[in-house]
């Protein structure tokens, strides 16, 4: 059984910060490309950042040079800093495991609200 745990969303003004954590259960992390995706009411769920079990990191073009993600396969855990928040950020967060390369399963967390708003 996979479960993935988001923490640290919240409110901020403009042009602050927050550091999203997820953490994994299960045996499939070390493995595993991860990823951060959001969805804002009325938009579908996007693609924010994804790092692989290498460290390659990929971004979505809105948050490059903003936002960074990380991980740590000791504590099986996947950060995204975020930096200069925008109002546009605003939206539910959702932690990603793709073991679709092994088991065929693609897994989600519960999401976490990030509110940017003065």
């Amino acid at each position: 059984q996979v479960q993935l745990v988001e923490s640290g969303g919240g409110s901020v003004q403009p042009g602050g910060s927050l550091r999203l954590s997820c953490a994994a259960s299960g045996s499939i992390f070390s493995r595993s490309t991860m990823g951060w995706y959001r969805q804002a009411p009325g938009k579908r769920r996007e693609l924010v950042a994804t790092i692989t079990t290498g460290g390659t990191t990929n971004y979505e073009d809105s948050v490059k040079g903003r936002f960074t993600i990380s991980r740590d396969n000791v504590q099986r855990t996947v950060y995204l800093q975020m930096n200069s928040l925008k109002s546009e950020d605003t939206a539910v967060y959702y932690c990603n495991a793709d073991d679709r390369e092994y088991s065929g399963g693609n897994f989600w967390g519960q999401g976490t609200q990030v509110t940017v708003s003065s």
